[in-house]
């Protein structure tokens, strides 16, 4: 038997029964009797705005699935572009298909040297490197003038390629111009995580290899970040693209979106808040005062997770191959012990507030020398194929533009009163 629900509406004595499909309920069927009366959901707490086929999240239990495959699994076995082909394409790849997409990726990762030149180096000299790389993927648009015809199979296509394997170049580049050192070419005769690294830390040295650790080390975290449903930058792309603007433009609205602490930022707050914190006495006294209410546990908590967060438990492991390479992140231990501290606290249990994919994902970015304000772009990268996999569904899905409705409070009709008068 079909599950539904019944709606009545108090005011007529009149009934509607809506069924319900894929865990929700259809908001047309709402509108057939109650016409003009509109769902009050501030953030789309309880709202589903899509449909998408591209990942799953069952929060209660902690599990999180990229076209059906446990994350669990792809962070073990896979690399971040087989994930990055796997998102856009809904399949894992066959060996040849594998190699053609490695290959075209790597052909594009070289970023038109008017970009470099004329724009990047326009920036004030201690212009954060997110501000730069938000730009400077909006700017591609006016290299690429064809990506606004986004219904051309084979040009849409050609984009996605450019913006998965250009992110890295874009980044390094922002990164080396924020710190005054100079651009770094791709290489590619390395991966796609080595040739990142390359790009950031090469100096006088004719190649740069990556320690295989540290390489790995950003091929997990860049798969962990890639994807993960209807998130505010994920959002951001679908309701922008919408409009139907060229991908560039999308991807950096998205990429803008990401720039909040709230959002991309948030592994940065969790590194501030260890630092401020000090010792591992000092943690006691932490809590104590989260509890009354002075200050927030970062990296604790998750709008969609009410259990540890899957993503979390991986990174944690990593952090120890890191760790190995880099030393320990003095740190560590302060985390671990607030970790402890919290997960047998009756109030953080109750209020299922584990840690998420940013309680330790920032302690591996700081071992490996990168820069708070780097944070964000880090995030940014590997989360372009999670973008792009959805502004592809949402233009297959034919989606309207994107209109919200609102619930008007403010002032009644009233008559304009010349200035004189007031």
């Amino acid at each position: 038997m079909a599950e539904s629900i019944t709606i009545t509406d108090n005011r007529t004595g009149e009934s509607i029964e809506i069924p319900i499909v894929d865990g929700g309920v259809a908001a047309t069927e709402w509108e057939k009797l109650l016409p003009g009366v509109w769902f009050y959901d501030p953030a789309f707490m309880t709202t589903a705005a899509a449909e998408s086929s591209v990942s799953y999240i069952d929060g209660d239990a902690g599990k999180l699935e990229y076209r059906g495959y446990p994350i669990e699994q792809l962070a073990e076995q896979s690399t971040y572009l087989e994930v990055a082909y796997l998102l856009l394409h809904g399949e894992l790849p066959t060996r040849d298909e594998f190699d053609e997409w490695v290959h075209e990726i790597t052909y594009h990762t070289f970023i038109h040297e008017n970009v470099r030149k004329r724009f990047l180096e326009g920036f004030h000299y201690d212009a954060h490197p997110m501000g730069i790389l938000v730009s400077a993927v909006a700017a591609l648009s006016t290299f690429y003038p064809e990506a606004k015809h986004i219904f051309d199979p084979e040009i849409r296509y050609k984009q996605m390629i450019r913006l998965i394997a250009k992110m890295p170049t874009l980044a390094a580049a922002a990164h080396r111009f924020s710190v005054g050192m100079p651009f770094v070419y791709p290489d590619n005769s390395l991966s796609f995580p080595a040739n990142f690294l390359s790009m950031m830390w090469k100096t006088a040295e004719p190649r740069f290899d990556a320690n295989p650790a540290l390489a790995r080390a950003v091929d997990v975290l860049f798969m962990l970040h890639a994807e993960h449903e209807q998130n505010c930058s994920t959002t951001a792309m679908r309701v922008v693209g919408s409009s139907h603007v060229d991908p560039y433009s999308a991807c950096a609205a998205a990429a803008a979106a990401l720039y909040g602490p709230r959002h991309g930022g948030a592994n940065e707050t969790v590194i501030r808040m260890l630092s401020e914190i000090g010792s591992l006495e000092a943690v006691p006294d932490f809590i104590k005062a989260v509890k009354e209410g002075h200050g927030r546990l970062q990296g604790f908590g998750h709008r969609v997770y009410k259990n540890y967060d899957p993503r979390a438990k991986i990174i944690r492991r990593v952090a120890y191959d890191v760790f190995e390479v880099t030393g320990k992140n003095p740190l560590l231990d302060i985390a671990l012990k607030l970790e402890e501290t919290a997960l047998e606290d009756d109030y953080f249990i109750a209020r299922k507030l584990y840690p998420n994919v940013d309680f330790y994902s920032g302690l591996i970015y700081q071992a490996m020398e990168f820069p708070l304000e780097m944070f964000p772009v880090l995030f940014a990268i590997p989360r372009t194929a999670g973008w792009l996999a959805h502004w592809v569904e949402m233009l297959d899905q034919d989606t309207k533009i994107a209109r919200p409705r609102q619930l008007y409070t403010g002032q009644p009709r009233r008559d304009y009163v010349p200035v004189e008068s007031r």
